[in-house]
């Protein structure tokens, strides 16, 4: 057993397999969530009996499915015995799950269900510290073979994701994922924008006879455009607030941002905007940026 932050990842065929559990109201909804953020496929309270043919279908889908989450509790019938098995039956077959497991103090327990006002799942009759206490004893043998035990007492849920993201995360799947948008502001507003960004101050090339038919991806008209009066130091200063906003989105643990560049008709000079400002955001370390030009050829 491994108790701290980071564990050795366990492959077969490209195939990674974790196992979450933990005592109820430790964090094992929000590693689920971030799991799923970082492209696990996450099956929530699955019989242990099928654990295995879970796996087996995902190592047989061709690649679609590379890395396959189960979250367990004690609602699970026979719960520890069968769970521990199917854990060397998969160690056997050389697919190396990982096992994670979340507690916390009996007071912060307590604390959490009451601000839920929901029982705990063992307590039957009794008290809510009963139901604890008899869950901590039933998971006593599961959190001995643990490979990654995280103390959720003390950490806000975002910290609780920065831990799964060290262990269970790529450098791939914990970038923020920036989509930088084109569009016209005559063809509408995009709706699930972020951010939204006007550049209909820079002069607009439509108005340049030998520009018009051209778009902001031809040279002519992207160097006219950012040559502008105001266009570099406009693109420096919003290109220094993205990293501040970027970085808050990193603590807060979103991994999507999509911002909004428009001008009139979504052709020229908010297709350029986009291309140059996603060619400096791409510089920046913790972020896939790509480019989507909306209106481009509606007129």
């Amino acid at each position: 057993m491994t108790t701290g932050e980071g564990a050795a990842p366990g492959k077969t065929s490209g195939m990674e397999v974790a196992v979450v559990s933990g005592l109820s109201g430790a964090g094992r909804s929000t590693a689920a969530k971030c799991l799923e953020d970082l492209g696990w496929f996450v099956v929530d309270n699955l019989p242990p009996e099928l654990i295995s043919t879970m796996v087996e279908l995902g190592a047989q889908a061709q690649g679609a499915i590379t890395k396959v989450a189960v979250v367990m509790d004690v609602r699970s019938r026979a719960f520890t015995d069968d769970l521990a098995s199917v854990i060397k039956d998969l160690d056997a077959r050389g697919y190396k799950p990982r096992v994670l497991f979340l507690e916390a103090t009996d007071a912060v327990l307590v604390s959490r269900f009451e601000q839920v006002r929901r029982g705990h799942p063992m307590q039957g009759d009794g008290r809510l510290s009963d139901g604890i206490t008899a869950e901590r004893a039933l998971l006593a043998p599961l959190r001995e073979e643990a490979d990654l035990v995280l103390e959720t007492s003390a950490l806000s849920v975002h910290q609780l994701r920065a831990k799964i993201e060290d262990a269970f995360g790529s450098e791939a799947s914990t970038q923020t994922r920036v989509t930088v948008l084109s569009f016209g502001y005559k063809y509408g507003l995009p709706m699930d924008a972020d951010l939204v960004m006007d550049v209909r101050f820079l002069p607009n090339p439509f108005w340049i006879p030998e520009l018009r038919e051209y778009t902001g991806l031809d040279g002519d008209v992207r160097n006219y455009v950012l040559t502008q009066e105001g266009a570099e130091e406009f693109l420096e200063r919003y290109h220094e607030l993205l990293r501040l906003i970027g970085a808050g989105y990193k603590r807060e643990g979103k991994r999507y941002l999509t911002l909004a560049v428009g001008c009139t008709g979504g052709k020229h000079r908010s297709v350029a905007i986009s291309e140059e400002l996603a060619r400096r955001m791409s510089n920046e370390d913790g972020m896939a940026v790509k480019v989507v030009h909306r209106d481009l050829g509606r007129e």
